[in-house]
């Protein structure tokens, strides 16, 4: 007997939206930026893939089906290969929303905007990548294409408080192909990264968070860090290396971090990046850092030509860095200074005086030689534009470079660092050790004065725990990098 109804067809459900997030680069590390979001958008039931392009390939299938890309641009490296990259994503992802989010995002909203992004997103993102998502999901896919996309509703820097997620890691490469922990004696463990903070409350007028977050940091939970650790633990990290561009904007907040992370894997270590003016306000914590299980301290000192670190309004002096030396090898605790090794007012002698600050502190192993190397970078945004004359001294701005170039009135310093920078880059290739980079390093400025170079003898002090992957922000990206994807 035929039935009287027939019966309903089955209806397919919709398919997800579809949202991909990229990483072009971030010092070798498993991005944070990309776990927290993830976590986010998954929580508001959408797909979401990861790719970390230091690590794999754009993927056509899951870009053509995306109907949001979001780009994590966290720093200028990372911003280089995704100005390279974004012609690529859109012809793979011919539907997809582009977006590109994270520190210098706002400061190239201009540029980024030619290339075809839809929106521009700075400062503590994550509800407004999940706000934009429900956008355009309600709005159907035909409003994503490029030439109809909507209009920008988000605001370009949002700086208001935040209920942090635990970050879902799930869908990034694993753990153990990030950069790892070096050991003196050459042994290595695997190392994981977590947030305790993001932003800072300082104004120092060459740093990219600056234009962001114009002095505001934001606390992550202790018990949302923890998590995110533990996960990582399980994956294997036996050293946490924490992200914060100021372990001590908030001392307590660092220090509940460093004490529960010791009692819960009292087997774990860590490292942390502190300014030189912190390291002396709360000297009194450093013991305790170390007891906690704390290696290695970066710091960015940047210069030790006094004038130069009232230009950059760094709040600290070149003998604060000696302080800051004797306070942490006190303590047990290696210091990794960082530099700006080169800007419009070295001088080859103030670059000498660096290189024999070095010898004199026995902290030649300490410094990754790619930081004697380093060149001002001057951004859109950057507060040293404010300083009375300074834009005059810059040409025009730079797309290629995404910033504005400068030549040093003496010649001499320019050559040199486009020396030294060939230099070290050949050495590094090569696996050469520090003190013999240095030598050679050394040799170099001296000739370029046209003075003797004085025998390196004595105690250039002993290698320490470094990361598999140098400090650093603003070097040329690679050829290998740019063609990553």
């Amino acid at each position: 007997m035929l039935p009287l109804i027939a019966p309903l067809p089955t209806l397919e459900a919709a398919p997800p939206f579809k949202i991909v997030l990229i990483n072009p680069y971030e010092l070798g590390r498993q991005p944070f930026a990309l776990a927290e979001p993830a976590a986010w958008l998954k929580r508001e039931g959408f797909a979401v893939s990861c790719v970390d392009l230091s690590l794999e390939k754009l993927d056509p299938e899951m870009l053509g089906s995306a109907g949001l890309v979001a780009v994590y641009v966290g720093m200028h490296t990372a911003t280089r290969i995704a100005v390279q990259a974004l012609p690529h994503i859109s012809r793979l992802a011919p539907k997809a929303h582009l977006c590109v989010y994270g520190l210098y995002a706002p400061m190239n909203e201009t540029l980024l905007r030619a290339l075809g992004v839809g929106s521009v997103l700075g400062g503590e993102v994550e509800l407004a990548l999940v706000t934009l998502a429900k956008r355009l999901l309600a709005n159907g896919t035909a409003t994503t294409r490029r030439g109809t996309a909507m209009a920008q509703t988000e605001p370009v820097i949002s700086l208001g408080k935040i209920p942090f997620e635990v970050p879902d890691r799930s869908g990034l490469p694993a753990l153990s192909r990030y950069a790892h922990l070096v050991l003196p004696d050459g042994t290595t463990r695997v190392a994981g990264f977590a947030e305790g903070s993001r932003g800072c409350k300082h104004l120092c007028r060459h740093c990219p968070v600056v234009p962001v977050y114009r002095g505001i940091f934001r606390i992550v939970p202790a018990g949302v860090v923890m998590e995110d650790i533990r996960q990582q633990v399980r994956e294997g990290a036996t050293h946490i290396s924490f992200g914060d561009p100021d372990f001590f904007n908030g001392p307590t907040h660092g220090l509940r971090l460093a004490r529960a992370l010791h009692d819960t894997f009292p087997e774990v270590t860590f490292d942390a990046t502190i300014k030189i003016q912190h390291l002396i306000d709360h000297a009194e914590l450093l013991p305790e850092l170390r007891r906690s299980g704390c290696l290695f301290i970066t710091s960015a000192v940047e210069s030790v030509d006094d004038d130069i670190l009232r230009l950059f309004a760094k709040n600290h002096t070149s003998r604060d860095f000696d302080r800051a030396v004797a306070l942490t090898r006190e303590a047990g605790i290696a210091l990794a200074p960082t530099f700006v090794a080169f800007t419009p007012w070295t001088t080859l002698e103030g670059y000498i005086a660096l290189l024999e600050r070095l010898v004199e502190l026995q902290i030649v192993e300490s410094v990754p030689l790619v930081q004697l190397t380093i060149r001002l970078l001057v951004p859109e945004g950057s507060y040293l534009l404010q300083l009375p004359g300074f834009r005059e001294k810059l040409m025009a701005f730079d797309a290629r470079l995404l910033g504005y170039p400068w030549s040093h009135p003496d010649p001499r310093v320019d050559r040199l660092q486009l020396d030294l920078q060939a230099l070290v880059a050949r050495c590094e290739q090569q696996g050469l050790p520090r003190r013999e980079v240095f030598a050679a390093v050394w040799r170099m400025a001296h000739e370029a004065a046209q003075r003797p170079a004085p025998m390196l003898a004595g105690n250039l002090g002993s290698p320490i725990p470094r990361l598999s992957e140098p400090w650093y922000c603003c070097a040329e990206p690679t050829d290998q990098q740019l063609q990553s994807f």
